[in-house]
């Protein structure tokens, strides 16, 4: 950590397998006090792009998105945390407003919003149904933040007052194309395929169809994915695909093999 007078920040950064991306998700937290980067099972460059940025690296392997995050939160040393994932950018204007709340705010967690992008178009609009988020709860004082234990979108829950929301986005490359989109859709489906077998109740068929009606209304009209035209249409269509995709896969589909024990590794250098 430098000198920093007041409140200091920590960037956090979870990375699998991200070295296409993860120099320019770096190169914008110059402005915290200290960036702390997690290598999930990384079989790429992400280690050496990351240590191009950091010393403060862990390692590991992780079933649970909760898990990983957590051992990256327990690794910051700031007064206050910023979750930047490697598909995301933070822009000057919002590292200043950041910096700003860090120094003056007496809340415990602030949301901020993203403008999120497929390819090269920002989709402002429809987003939610557990395929996308419009904003979150990315700066928070350490200690404030709890992640659940679910495979994929685990709740997440906050301790304290929560302050103003920022103006500034987070920059959010969420998807390259259609086909990373429903790629995307297959990933989800498959961890919350595991959660839903895990908790021994994976619902029924028929009340599974139906909420592909209700989910789609809610991201195209109730969400205003319509302002988009096509393109929030296909993000509606993912969200209501999610739970009969995750119910289908849970019945029909053979369970996945045990993964492997935890491993965990600090690596801090001087």
């Amino acid at each position: 950590m430098n000198g920093s007078q007041g409140p200091t920040l920590s960037a956090l950064v979870i990375v699998h397998d991200e070295e296409r991306q993860l120099t320019e998700c770096l190169a914008c937290l110059g402005f915290a006090d200290e960036i702390v980067v997690v290598l999930d099972r990384c079989t790429d460059r992400s280690r050496e792009v990351a240590r191009g940025f950091t010393e403060r690296l862990v390692e590991g392997s992780w079933e649970r998105e909760g898990t990983r995050r957590h051992a990256g939160i327990e690794a910051c040393r700031g007064d206050w945390i910023l979750e930047i994932d490697a598909d995301e950018r933070v822009s000057p204007l919002l590292a200043a407003e950041i910096r700003s709340v860090v120094a003056g705010s007496s809340a415990a967690w602030h949301l901020v919003p993203v403008d999120n992008y497929i390819g090269t178009r920002l989709v402002r609009w429809g987003w939610g149904g557990s395929f996308g988020r419009s904003s979150h709860g990315a700066l928070f004082r350490k200690g404030a933040k709890r992640w659940g234990e679910q495979r994929v979108h685990p709740t997440v829950s906050f301790s304290g007052p929560q302050g103003t929301t920022l103006s500034s986005p987070i920059t959010h490359y969420v998807d390259r194309d259609i086909s990373e989109m429903i790629r995307r859709l297959d990933r989800y489906t498959s961890a919350r395929a595991e959660d839903l077998r895990e908790s021994g109740d994976i619902g029924s068929y028929g009340h599974n169809l139906r909420r592909i009606a209700s989910r789609f209304c809610k991201c195209y009209i109730g969400r205003r994915g319509y302002r988009e035209g096509q393109w929030g249409f296909l993000i509606a269509l993912c969200a209501a695909l999610y739970p009969i995709l995750s119910y289908l896969k849970a019945r029909l589909d053979p369970p996945p093999e045990a993964p492997a024990a935890t491993e965990l590794r600090h690596l801090e250098i001087d």
